[in-house]
């Protein structure tokens, strides 16, 4: 394998190298980013939701707990509608 690798490289004929364009790289890196950037999103809601239930009626915890829901929504918000416009602009590209 690394022989038949090591000729086609010598030679120029090399059959197996990917065919990533500009593109689908950034499309792929901000896949993975739009995708951790979400799961963070939704575990802190899952946290601030914890908070919530937890604060016992005290104003402050319930506050606080609300600011956080608030603010995770706003940013999960930005997350969509920055994944349709990267997507609608990578698409025009290719």
């Amino acid at each position: 394998m690394i022989i038949n690798n090591i000729a086609g490289i010598l030679s120029g004929k090399i059959d197996n190298l990917p065919n990533a364009t500009a593109a689908t790289v950034l499309d792929n890196v901000l896949s993975i980013f739009y995708y951790v950037a979400g799961i963070a999103a939704v575990l802190t809601i899952i946290i601030a939701g914890y908070y919530y239930t937890t604060s016992s009626g005290n104003p402050a915890a319930v506050s606080k707990a609300k600011s956080i829901i608030f603010n995770s929504v706003i940013g999960l918000i930005i997350i969509v509608v920055a994944f349709a416009i990267t997507k609608f602009v990578i698409g025009s590209m290719g």
